[in-house]
């Protein structure tokens, strides 16, 4: 080996080590990045007061939106959405930290979960934070839960639960963040995302049934919340079993829904053939319910709009002390206000189409013969072998049937 050799290999070996030593700086230098971000918060500036849509993108997409003041959930017809949950949500995001941070490539994304939205069962779920213009203020893609052993395991099976997420941020595809939270609210699916107030019938007076076939239909009153229910109209042979309508007025004391409707044509619902129920109470509110179709899932489409006729003076009393008269003047005005900001408040359910169990609904669609004491055949008496359809033996005149075991006498 001359000299010009051994220079130019002590040459490339001085490159080499230079080489080396950069990138381990530069590995060590982003590792101490990722390092420095434990214990940040996810979005150091998040504008939550300007915030004015919440995107959700995952196996379907969701959009809750601010209109006329409301967070309204645009695939539900605009229905109200749970303004405690979305605000709580993004309340929750202006301190969530970063608890753990580290390299990650292109081919362990799957086993993430954070393949982009729509990229089958390894895909997260991107939510972007929008603001009135619909200008993104935030993103965030959320992949899968971290999970840690539960010290007391459930006698159910399975010692786990979420105590974190993996969550990538926009822009930086090679950075894996775990986050404190499982944010398990960021769900694409509207039902998780509907306010869930619905109306309560109190003090029941009376229910009637228009049926499509006018045989079926009736309508049931009472005198009082402890009368018994009576049958208007009753029809000869008819007995009203008491049993089958002695809970009617629980039934509908907390009405709830499974969904809105996202189509609401009669060609899907059933509505423009619909079964009409009337309720009333004692209060003076009416609630007219109209039953379509049912679903797949054996819930019924369903529609309610509720009147109200509240009494706005109070009769007095006779020999009515002048301190009674104001403390019940006094009732009287708070129970009135409470009744008027009832209906203001079920008027609104008006005018959406909703999904409700079949379990709130089948008690009061009942056939009217359904309501009656069921008729019990009679049946032939223990041990009688008598045909109740033979016809009557026939005796010739002059002629008496005479038991074969009885002595005649003799031959």
């Amino acid at each position: 080996m001359n000299r010009k050799q051994l220079i130019l290999i002590l040459l490339a070996l001085v490159i080499l080590g230079g080489a080396g030593l950069v990138m381990m700086n530069h590995k060590d230098t982003s590792w101490s990045e990722r390092q420095g971000k434990m214990g940040e918060k996810l979005f150091p500036n998040f504008p939550v007061n300007d915030i004015a849509t919440v995107q959700i993108k995952g196996a379907s997409d969701l959009h809750l939106e601010i209109k006329d003041g409301t967070w309204r959930v645009r695939e539900r017809q605009d229905y109200p959405a749970n303004f405690s949950t979305i605000h709580d949500l993004l309340v929750k995001l202006l301190d969530l930290k970063i608890t753990q941070s580290e390299p990650i490539g292109a081919s362990q994304l799957g086993r993430m979960q954070l393949e982009a939205p729509g990229k089958g069962t390894n895909s997260g779920t991107q939510v972007d934070f929008l603001d009135k213009q619909g200008k993104a203020l935030q993103s965030v893609l959320l992949g899968k839960n971290h999970v840690q052993e539960s010290s007391r395991p459930s006698p159910f099976g399975g010692g786990e639960f979420p105590d974190g997420r993996y969550v990538m941020l926009p822009g930086d595809a090679t950075d894996l963040l775990l986050v404190s939270d499982p944010l398990e609210s960021f769900s694409p699916n509207a039902d998780s995302w509907l306010d869930r107030d619905f109306f309560k019938i109190e003090k029941l007076a009376s229910v009637s049934l228009v049926s499509t076939n006018a045989t079926n239909s009736w309508k049931l009153t009472r005198e009082s919340e402890s009368a018994p229910w009576i049958l208007a109209d009753t029809r000869a042979g008819e007995i009203l079993d008491s049993n089958k309508v002695s809970s009617l007025a629980g039934s509908v004391s907390y009405a709830s829904f499974v969904d809105v409707a996202s189509n609401s044509s009669p060609a899907i619902t059933g509505l423009d053939k619909s079964l009409v129920l009337t309720l009333t109470t004692f209060d003076h509110f009416t609630y007219n319910i109209k039953v379509g179709a049912k679903t797949p899932e054996n819930n019924y489409y369903f529609t309610v709009a509720t009147t109200a006729d509240i009494p706005t003076k109070r009769e007095a009393g006779k020999d009515e002390k002048p301190d009674d008269a104001k403390k019940l003047d006094k009732e009287f005005q708070d129970k009135t206000k409470e009744l008027q900001d009832k209906l203001t408040k079920e008027k609104g359910f008006s005018p959406w189409v909703y999904i409700v169990s079949s379990s709130l609904v089948d008690p009061l669609i009942r056939d009217r013969a359904q309501l009656m004491v069921e008729k019990k055949e009679e049946k032939p008496a223990e041990g009688s072998n008598a045909d109740t359809n033979a016809a009557p033996k026939t005796i010739e005149p002059g002629l008496l049937e005479v038991p074969s075991n009885i002595n005649t006498g003799p031959k």
